[in-house]
C-alpha cells in the first residue's frame, strides 16, 4: 500500500473538478508529512481520475484537478 493511498481515496471520494489541499490537510489525511517523494507517488493518483496540477511550496498547498 502506498503511503499516500488514503489521500488518493479521499480525493476520489470528496474531490470536485479542481481543488486545493494544504500540506497540513494532507498530513491529517495520511498521517505523514508531505515530502520530496510525493513527486514520485503523485503518478498513482491518475488511477483515481485526478492529477496533481500544481504544488506551491510558498503557500504549502497542492492543487488537484479531475482528468
Amino acid at each position: 500500500m502506498s503511503k499516500y493511498e488514503l489521500l488518493w481515496k479521499h480525493i476520489k471520494k470528496n474531490g470536485g473538478p479542481s481543488f486545493k489541499l494544504s500540506f497540513d490537510d494532507i498530513k491529517n489525511i495520511t498521517g505523514v508529512e508531505i515530502d520530496h517523494s510525493f513527486l514520485n507517488y503523485k503518478k498513482e493518483l491518475l488511477e483515481y481520475g485526478y492529477e496533481v496540477k500544481k504544488i506551491s511550496l510558498k503557500d504549502k498547498t497542492v492543487l488537484f484537478q479531475k482528468i
